[in-house]
């Protein structure tokens, strides 16, 4: 019964989506693909940290490799979306996997810096190689989506696309995690010693979740090029970096879905201080400028420092628990 309830509400979601951009406004629907890119890339993370337990403070610059390589392939070569999209997460997955290699070897606060080595390796290579290769400072230009004719230039025909590749990457995550792959990034996240003893390869494993997560960041990358359709090397920093990180810790390690909320609840925070502050800028006039962008890191790292001090486990653990005690009410235990 409760699968077949979880199914019904399942459907019930999906049939509101599809609807979405007939019940809201234009404005809407650019937050919300928003938060489906970044429920793509946050998945990614969430498989390489929550349930691997891989620590990866470069997951912007991944994505940055697969809006690089999509909007390549795009422009120079003409290929469809079809093909770029997946071709960009390849790219980045295997930029991810030379980093991911480092993992076999070292472990917490030093593989923390080697991934934040990646943010750096990127802009570095971005901005010194020959522009007619990556654009340099001046960044790229995108061409629309388009297939059969069909081109995604309006708010709405990028939501549509954009949903369904999220909700194939979803379902994508959804089988990874139940699978012998899924239970290995568990295990070894949990003692990575026991896990070698049992007979799991700690070494491919530690790797292929660099590799799995750093390809949901490449085709998150590739569907941002899409929308934005111009992308530079500002918007792959390691501030970026840091909300998706941010995503997970609200939402919950260890948990598709709490990757998913904390998309929901740190995008909103971020949408309501982008409108916000500009009122507060004007209002107050000596707070300058800026406050809006300091505002949002001050908020939230709060934010992350307070779900670290008061819910280290997300959301998601506070919703199991209250849907324990639903279930075994009116008894205590």
């Amino acid at each position: 019964m409760r699968t077949r309830w979880q199914a019904v509400c399942l459907a019930l979601f999906l049939v509101v989506m599809l609807a979405m951009p007939y019940l809201v406004s234009g404005r809407i629907i650019a937050v919300l693909n928003m938060m489906l890119i970044s429920a793509v890339i946050a998945v990614g993370l969430q498989i390489c940290t929550g349930y691997a337990g891989q620590i990866n403070l470069g997951q912007a610059a991944f994505m940055g490799v697969g809006a690089y390589t999509a909007s390549i392939l795009a422009s120079k070569t003409g290929l469809t979306f079809l093909l770029t999209i997946p071709l960009a997460g390849f790219a980045a997955a295997l930029f991810g996997f030379l980093f991911g290699l480092t993992a076999t070897r070292i472990k917490g606060f030093y593989l923390a810096l080697t991934t934040l080595a990646a943010q750096f390796i990127f802009h570095f290579a971005v901005l010194n190689l020959p522009s007619s290769w990556l654009g340099g400072s001046n960044g790229v230009t995108v061409p629309a989506a388009e297939i059969f004719g069909l081109r995604f230039v309006t708010e709405t025909q990028q939501f549509y696309m954009n949903l369904a590749v999220a909700a194939i990457m979803i379902a994508g995550a959804f089988g990874i995690i139940r699978s012998r792959f899924g239970r290995a990034f568990i295990a070894v996240r949990d003692d990575d010693v026991a896990a070698g003893i049992m007979g799991i390869n700690v070494a491919a494993t530690k790797a292929n979740a660099f590799l799995i997560g750093a390809f949901y960041a490449g085709v998150g990358g590739a569907l941002w090029a899409y929308m934005i359709r111009f992308i530079g090397v500002d918007q792959f920093t390691l501030f970026h970096s840091i909300f998706f990180v941010a995503m997970i810790i609200v939402g919950g390690m260890g948990s598709i879905v709490g990757a998913l909320v904390g998309v929901f609840v740190i995008r909103t925070i971020q949408e309501v201080i982008a409108t916000v502050g500009p009122n507060i800028a004007d209002s107050v006039s000596f707070l300058g400028g800026d406050i809006v962008f300091a505002g949002m890191n001050v908020i939230l790292g709060g934010v992350i420092a307070l779900f670290m001090i008061l819910e280290p486990k997300g959301l998601m653990h506070r919703w199991n628990i209250l849907k324990s005690s639903y279930r075994i009410w009116p008894f205590p235990y």
